[in-house]
């Protein structure tokens, strides 16, 4: 007599175990859904990446196209919505946020949508999530992908109040409690330096460095530059290592808390220098400079 077939078919449909092959399935379908660089040929790209990740407080006029109504562009709008249109008076402003509570597998599908939205809504109506479709415009139809972001940075949320409005005590101690948490922070403002933020965490300041150029480029421009002790801001800095996200690569230095943002801008500016020949060789990585890669690779996480 032969015997029953023990094979197992696949868990049964209501198990945990069900739930939870199902759920990495959905986790595997987002991943590869996902656009790596959702901010890839915008000038304001690297800013937009710092905007978006790790920016406690900012602000910037959105250059967008055929609108008569003004557009900020923020790091986080109160109750992290997508959009809202602020009344002022005799015109009204609309605000997108870039660090939102919901989004999609693409952000900058998110940020059309958005600003595509602000652009008609109502004064005092919000925008919880964008959920752009497939007739939402590409980024660079809706805004100047050429214009570079002229960004104010807040040390504070006091912006999310109107100026002029009495808040109700349940949004001011929202403001408060944001304000208690925030790090300061700043843009480095130098020649040629674009997108390298300088903040205070506390125990160590940081400066994190967008960078624009290809990843594995870069890689190897730090490793040369790194190969021959010149990955540094200067005395009181040191590499801690760097993080990937939205398709570009970002260096970390910790940094002395004594010295304010802009002592950091001429050093910042050396490093740049230093990156840009070491972007322009073309030759193989030495011995030495192939550690250095290895080294540094070790030190290198990946946000998405």
């Amino acid at each position: 007599m032969a015997k029953k077939s023990k094979r197992n078919s696949g868990p049964k449909p209501d198990s945990g175990r069900a739930e939870k092959l199902a759920q990495r399935q959905a986790e595997r379908e987002s991943a590869a859904a996902a656009v790596t660089r959702p901010f890839e040929g915008l000038t304001a790209e690297c800013d937009l990446v710092a905007l978006r990740e790790f920016v406690p407080s900012a602000t910037a006029p959105l250059p967008v196209k055929d609108s008569s109504r003004p557009v900020t562009l923020a790091t986080v709008l109160p109750g992290a919505v997508a959009a809202l249109v602020r009344d002022e008076g005799d015109s009204a402003t609309g605000f997108v946020g870039v660090q939102v509570q919901a989004h999609s597998a693409d952000l900058g599908a998110d940020l059309a949508a958005s600003v595509a939205w602000v652009r008609d809504a109502a004064a005092g109506e919000s925008l919880a999530s964008a959920n752009p479709g497939s007739d939402t415009p590409a980024l660079a139809d809706v805004i100047d992908a050429d214009t570079p972001l002229d960004i104010t940075v807040h040390q504070d949320f006091n912006w999310w109040i109107p100026e002029g409005v009495e808040p109700a005590p349940e949004v001011a101690t929202t403001v408060q409690h944001a304000n208690a948490a925030i790090m300061p922070s700043a843009r480095v403002e130098a020649e040629g330096v674009v997108a390298a933020w300088w903040v205070d965490a506390g125990e160590k300041a940081h400066i994190r460095w967008v960078r624009p150029e290809n990843e594995d480029d870069l890689m190897l421009a730090l490793a040369r530059v790194h190969a021959t002790g010149g990955l540094h801001l200067g005395e009181g800095s040191r590499y801690a290592g760097s993080f990937r996200t939205h398709g570009l690569l970002v260096p970390v230095f910790d940094l002395d808390r004594e010295k304010h943002a802009n002592e950091w801008a001429a050093a910042t500016v050396e490093l740049g220098q230093r990156l840009a020949e070491a972007l322009a060789v073309d030759a193989p990585l030495t011995t030495e400079e192939r550690r250095a890669r290895d080294g540094l690779r070790g030190r290198q996480v990946t946000l998405r």
